[in-house]
């Protein structure tokens, strides 16, 4: 007896979106190199289940990469374009990047490229590289961030940052947040009659 396509199709279905939850989940607290036998757990089917559903690990993380990151960025982006400060516009940008690296370990996979042959995370990278540069440039021109910062030097900023929250775990949110602030005053420019060096 045949069983009739209809319920298979809403058990995949239902499949599909526990494992979509369990991706989220287990890549939000432990990042895109999290196993998929952690997601598989979680979801509570087997591990060859998410590669028929999504092909792949890279399928997978494709398929939650919007939700999982990109909205947050999305955020970021809505919140400083409100701005009309370059200064303002510029560091309250980093900060919200740099903070959401602290907070979401697959955001900071995203920014640091650690799945390069990702085509959604290297559209969403790209986007947020081009931001970063168009602020960079309204801030040099009102002359509030260091003429000799290039959009080289602001993204190597944002890939050391990642570096240094998968390193220093044990620093709380609140002295990161700290510290962020001394790397900021660096990039103003210098005082008058004090060489930058």
């Amino acid at each position: 007896m045949t069983v009739p396509d209809r319920p298979r199709r809403a058990d995949a279905r239902r499949n599909v979106e526990g494992i979509r939850r369990a991706a989220l989940d287990v890549f939000r607290s432990g990042g895109l190199s999290s196993s998929l036998d952690e997601v598989a757990r979680v979801a509570g089917v087997s591990k060859g289940t998410i590669y028929h559903r999504f092909g792949s690990r890279r399928g997978l993380i494709d398929a939650v990469v919007d939700e999982l990151v990109a909205e947050r960025f999305q955020g970021i982006i809505t919140a400083v374009e409100q701005l009309d400060d370059p200064l303002d516009r510029f560091e309250r940008y980093l900060i919200g990047t740099w903070l959401l690296q602290f907070d979401e370990p697959a955001a900071n996979d995203v920014l640091i490229r650690a799945l390069p042959e990702s085509e959604p995370l290297t559209v969403l990278c790209e986007r947020a590289r081009g931001f970063a540069r168009e602020l960079l440039a309204d801030a040099q021109a009102a002359g509030v961030v260091r003429a000799d910062l290039t959009p080289d030097d602001l993204n190597y900023l944002i890939l050391e940052r990642g570096a240094v929250v998968q390193a220093c775990c044990e620093q709380t949110r609140e002295d990161y947040q700290r510290r962020l602030r001394f790397l900021l005053d660096g990039l103003r420019p210098p005082i008058a009659g004090r060489s930058a060096r």
